[in-house]
This record gives structure tokens, sequence and C-alpha cells, in this order.
């Protein structure tokens, strides 16, 4: 679910806590609430490219674990003691 929260900060800026609709959030600091708002569509529109940048991240990190398991560099030992 897509969430936003816009407060002023202690030093002139506004705080702008940002969620998109996958569960990805940020959170910025703005000169004013125009920035503030434009940053959140910004955020919202790439919500889909994130979320697809961010599967392919873990696709290719679960790989890289199955290949180091595969030739013997990764053992489950999580101390990295054998």
């Amino acid at each position: 679910m897509r969430k936003y929260n816009i407060t002023r900060s202690n030093n002139d800026f506004f705080k702008v806590e940002i969620s998109d609709e996958y569960g990805y959030s940020t959170t910025v600091y703005e000169r004013n609430v125009l920035d503030a708002s434009k940053y959140i569509m910004n955020w919202w529109e790439n919500a889909d490219k994130r979320k697809k940048a961010n599967d392919l991240m873990h696709k290719a990190i679960a790989n890289c674990i199955e290949l180091d398991k595969k030739s013997g560099i990764l053992t489950g030992n999580r101390d990295g003691l054998d």
C-alpha cells in the first residue's frame, strides 16, 4: 500500500517518508512541500522499475550462492571455519 508522510523537520526542511505498493520505503529531506510532492510522485512512478531491479539482484545473489555451494566454496558453516 502506498503511504507518505511530510513533516517539517527542525532545520527548515521537510521530512518525507514514503512507501510503495511493494513495501519498499525511503526517507528524504526536501526544502519545500512542492519538491517533497514531486519526490513522492517520482518514487511511486518508479516503483515497478525498482521492484524489477531488486528482484533481478535477489535472483543473481541466489544464483551466486548456489554456484558457491556446488563448487564447495560455501559449506553452510556460518562462522566460515570448516
